[in-house]
């Protein structure tokens, strides 16, 4: 039976056809063999992730714009360090999609990331298609195409999988094969190819998809803590961190947001005191509770420098509210006119820092974006231009007064 699906056809033609994912070596090899002299692979993945703290890889598919291949990581034996080589090799471009969990996969299994990388999500932003555009959106939107939606909530680690899960599967890097060369042109001819190297920067940093113990409670929601709970917090976090990663659990299955949250404002003494505290594993005879006691005794004993700052709030430190409706507006204006998403240039927090701040460490003060942006958030906030309406539109006008 074929091994490969050479191009995307209709429904009707597509359910005739009979592949089979890649679970043999020799099978691998010669595939391999064949992508070498690809200029790019479109790639994706399917995984599981919410028994585990890192994504369990269930299957891979790529494609080079002729054929389309699903491998199979889960079959026995089968050597993954052939393609791993494949992925790394600098001459081929690896063409994703939203492509960050599948980074964060390629990097734990393989040790470094595939080189060099394209996500068609972030050009899309680039070309004008909206902030995080789904897959699905961007093959209607470019290719006039419905992406098949019906096994999206296969599981992926059940064997056998069937064919129609494999050539939905296959779809993924079909389209993406399309897509990739369209974009890509678009972007040389409208000269924004390197408005896109920040972001790939990022992209292809290890660091991106990495999560340090010690920087763990950034992602908690947590408002107004006091310095003394916070430094709890932080160090609570970082155990967490590295008990869900030596055990490969998710961070929930080992103690739960609220519930750290809760240790850290609550400052349990005593084993009785973890009684209270909201959906503690196994309450006061719960196994985590000598762990956790020693963790709080020892940012107990910490000197008081070890506090982090108190968060400044109040009016005197936030930007005028009208000033943040100016930036906002300008930013529509600037991104409609040239035709990109706005977060590309700046999130809120980043207008929240220019508002209140000429000099802010932000996105828009540097490089491209300065020049369509940046200079202009400056002159408008300094009273040289203003924003007016004519016939429903935004525009810029210059200040002679």
């Amino acid at each position: 039976m074929k091994r490969h699906v050479s191009q995307a056809g209709n429904d009707d033609a597509k359910s005739t056809k009979v592949v089979q994912p890649i679970t043999t070596n020799d099978a691998l090899s010669r595939i391999i063999k064949q992508y070498q002299s690809a200029e790019f692979l479109a790639v994706d993945t399917e995984f599981l992730r919410e028994r585990t703290y890192y994504p369990q890889l269930c299957l891979i598919q790529i494609s080079d714009g002729i054929d389309a291949v699903a491998i199979d990581p889960l079959a026995t034996n089968l050597d993954l360090n052939p393609l791993w080589d494949l992925m790394r090799n600098p001459t081929i471009t690896k063409v994703f999609h939203a492509g960050n969990q599948d980074m964060e996969i390629f990097l734990h299994l393989m040790g470094s990331l595939p080189e060099p990388i394209y996500d068609t999500q972030i050009a899309a932003m680039v070309c004008g298609l909206g902030d995080q555009v789904g897959y699905d959106k961007l093959v209607k939107a470019m290719l006039n195409h419905d992406i098949d939606k019906t096994s999206r909530f296969t599981d992926w680690s059940k064997r056998p999988l069937s064919n129609r899960q494999i050539l939905y599967a296959l779809d993924d890097v079909i389209f993406l094969a399309k897509l990739y060369p369209l974009m890509r042109s678009k972007l040389e001819r409208e000269k924004r190819s390197r408005w896109l190297d920040e972001e790939y920067a990022k992209s292809n940093d290890p660091a991106t998809y990495v999560t340090a113990p010690d920087s763990a409670w950034q992602k908690l929601k947590i408002r107004n803590m006091r310095p003394a709970a916070l430094l709890r917090l932080m160090h609570l976090a970082a155990w967490r961190e590295t008990e869900a990663q030596n055990r490969d659990l998710p961070r929930n299955r080992i103690v739960r947001d609220e519930t750290l949250i809760d240790l850290a404002g609550s400052n349990p003494k005593e084993r009785k005191d973890f009684a209270n505290i909201r959906n503690f594993p196994g309450g006061k005879d719960g196994k985590l509770v000598e762990p956790i006691s020693k963790i709080l005794a020892n940012v107990a004993a910490l000197p008081g420098s070890a506090l982090p700052p108190a968060e400044k709030r109040g009016p005197a430190n936030r930007p005028q509210a009208a000033v943040m409706e100016l930036l906002r507006v300008l930013l529509k204006h600037v991104t409609d006119k040239h035709d990109i998403a706005p977060r590309l240039i700046a999130s809120a927090e980043e207008l929240e820092l220019l508002a209140g701040d000429d000099n802010a460490p932000v996105r828009a003060l540097t490089g491209w974006r300065r020049e369509v942006f940046g200079d202009l958030a400056l002159r408008l906030k300094q009273g040289e231009i203003a924003l007016a309406v004519k016939n429903g539109r935004i525009m810029l006008i210059e200040n002679t007064s």
